[in-house]
């Protein structure tokens, strides 16, 4: 049977390498993706802007396992625990958060520095900094007014981590955290994410229990974009191996809850176009979270099928990477990824995830060792007042 820091260590680990694999092919297409790489299946690949100039790319680097602000959220996510080693809020965003990412520096490899994590964050993820310590908001109202996306669902394995077995806290906790940083369907997405990682730390799950799982407790487009992309992928296993087919079929299937389809950059033609993406809605979803679990399902799921069927359809590709390995390292620990990717990701980012994964395991345990007596003392005092 499985430890709990190996668990621990495939969540941590599916992050960065599912990062690293979908980071270099991050907002192109299927159709470029084919044209360009043919199918991209290892994280030793260039990035696809690997021969622009520094200032086309903005001085970013990626390919060959660099990895992107997914895994170092989810690291700084972490790191809040490990200081207050207890369930969080939306006022550990707008405190312990924000000084994660703007005032602790770390090693940033986009950027080849050491620098603050907002340096290298897209607005949505700025929104915290900015909500917080410039808006000084109430907390909760934090994801209120921000663009409605994907961030906070991208590093929000480690709430399901620490509520392990307990999807509902899990979802609990994580809509709690995540109201600081985003709102309607992308905080959906966050709380759904955090419950199926919990999910799966349980002996014996299987994928479908994880969908099962996400549709007991996801509401309005979220739902319902899963419960459609899930059923779409039961009808074509037996297609799997046509990939064309499977991405057609899928992006068909998600339009009406994504209506962005491949049109997700930001251009000038763009702006002061009325249009409804990005916005709050009851009947939209972020399209990561339903086709990591769709490609999931597709495989039956198996760890590099379903993460390099999922990046290679495109788009967000590094999301759906994480989506994908956060859920099912949580399955089956980190024995997908081998040494030499795991030393590849180590030198290539400067970051020690087996040294992070192992103090992380310890504060999760703690944290549920202490939730379980609490819980039975709760129960010795109701058994006593039912008397």
């Amino acid at each position: 049977m499985l430890s709990f820091v190996d668990r621990v260590k495939g969540v941590i680990y599916g992050t960065a390498f599912g990062d690293a694999i979908g980071a270099t092919i991050e907002k192109l297409t299927y159709e470029q993706i084919l044209e360009k790489y043919g199918r991209v299946e290892t994280i030793l690949m260039p990035w696809h802007k690997a021969d622009w100039s520094a200032s086309m790319r903005n001085n970013r680097q990626r390919g060959y396992g660099i990895i992107t602000d997914d895994t170092l959220m989810t690291i700084a996510l972490m790191n809040i625990y490990n200081d207050v080693k207890r369930p969080l809020d939306a006022w550990d965003m707008a405190d312990g958060m924000v000084k994660e990412i703007a005032f602790k520096k770390t090693y940033i490899p986009e950027l080849g520095r050491e620098d603050h994590i907002i340096e290298r964050l897209f607005y949505p993820e700025k929104w915290i900094f900015q909500r917080h310590a410039l808006a000084n908001c109430e907390p909760r109202e934090g994801g209120i007014g921000n663009m409605i996306n994907c961030g906070a669902a991208m590093y929000i394995a480690p709430i399901g981590i620490v509520n392990a077995c307990n999807p509902k806290a899990a979802y609990d906790e994580a809509i709690n955290f995540a109201s600081g940083h985003q709102a309607s369907y992308g905080l959906e997405a966050a709380g759904v994410l955090a419950a199926c990682v919990a999910k799966a730390f349980e002996p014996g799950v299987v994928i479908e229990d994880i969908v099962a799982t996400a549709l007991s407790l996801a509401k309005d487009g979220t739902k319902m974009a899963i419960q459609d992309m899930c059923e779409k992928a039961r009808q074509l296993k037996s297609q799997k191996d046509d990939h064309a087919l499977v991405v057609a079929e899928f992006q068909k299937t998600i339009l009406p809850y994504s209506p962005m389809a491949d049109d997700v950059s930001r251009k000038i033609e763009k702006i002061g176009v009325p249009s409804n993406h990005y916005v709050p809605s009851r009947l939209f979803a972020i399209e990561e979270l339903p086709f990591a679990l769709a490609y999931a399902v597709l495989h039956d799921g198996d760890f590099r099928q379903t993460i390099i069927g999922g990046i290679n359809s495109g788009r967000d590709t590094d999301s759906i990477g994480v989506m994908s390995g956060v859920i099912l390292g949580a399955m089956y620990g980190h024995k997908y990824i081998n040494d030499e990717e795991l030393e590849v990701l180590t030198e290539t980012n400067k970051i020690p995830f087996q040294n992070i994964a192992e103090q992380f395991s310890e504060t999760a345990r703690n944290m549920i060792e202490n939730n379980s007596k609490m819980e039975r003392h709760k129960q010795e005092l109701l058994t006593s007042i039912m008397k």
